[in-house]
């Protein structure tokens, strides 16, 4: 049976890792380099880095950052943030990283999924996708969540897909940073739709909200951050914890 992912995120602004709640009151959490090296210690399957205010000229900077961190670790790598071009991600995978995350980008020019997809194969290709519930529908937002499309979350999980993406992150903005667990309404609906993996993410706060992520919904992989850098959930613990729940995980 495919095995579970535990996939830690490195949230970054101006070089430093941060969080928020709901995508708002930042604080930081650290050094990315130094989280990055305790998580391959600590036993993560996988590491995401989203450069959560990504402009232009801080390009450099964050492909600087990007192939530090590749240089420390030996879990797949997925980086995000600012990705508008095919350029764009062939100076990201080539500073080391394993997949490309593109969201706003993706429901702008929907053939970037196709376009990357077909330069560097399907499993490059990671769409985030950030969704809030808004008057009874799950809809799609982009520019870091503050700008509403008029996309429903399902459909472009489905177009996404079709056109070539991998995989899909599934970030419920509601949920984002308030410990009080997954949507797993909108990851079990996802889920379903699409033949590809899906990764829960947002609302992480107990072990439990994992086993019931991964319980509730056909999720592959459950991301969080702020319980893992503050030391809130140990990635060995957890994962101890879900193989009790007979939940398939790489110890």
């Amino acid at each position: 049976m495919l095995k579970k992912r535990i996939i830690p995120c490195l949230d970054i602004r101006d070089g430093r890792t941060v969080k928020g709640i709901n995508f708002e009151n930042i604080i930081d959490a650290g050094d990315p380099i130094e989280l990055a090296k305790r998580y391959v210690i600590e036993g993560a399957d996988e590491l995401v880095f989203l450069d959560i205010t990504a402009t232009l000229e801080k390009r450099k900077t964050l492909t600087e950052l990007v192939t530090r961190i590749a240089a420390e670790i030996n879990i797949p790598f997925t980086v995000g943030g600012g990705i508008n071009s095919i350029q764009d991600a062939k100076e990201i995978i080539e500073a080391g990283a394993d997949k490309i995350s593109i969201n706003s980008a993706a429901v702008l020019d929907p053939h970037l999924i196709s376009e990357i997809a077909k330069n560097y194969g399907n499993q490059c290709v990671v769409v985030a996708i950030d969704t809030k519930f808004v008057d009874g529908e799950w809809m799609v937002f982009r520019n870091g969540g503050k700008i509403a499309t008029n996309q429903k979350a399902v459909e472009w999980a489905k177009t996404a897909a079709e056109l070539g993406a991998g995989e899909i992150l599934l970030t419920s903005m509601n949920n984002d940073g308030t410990k009080d667990g997954f949507a797993c309404d909108i990851t079990k609906q996802i889920s379903e739709a699409v033949s590809i993996p899906v990764i829960a993410s947002g609302g992480a706060g107990t072990m439990q909200h994992f086993a019931d992520v991964f319980q509730q919904t056909k999720a592959t992989g459950a991301l969080a951050a702020s319980v893992f850098h503050f030391g809130e959930i140990a990635i060995p613990d957890l994962k101890q914890f879900l193989d009790t729940q007979n939940i398939p995980v790489r110890l």
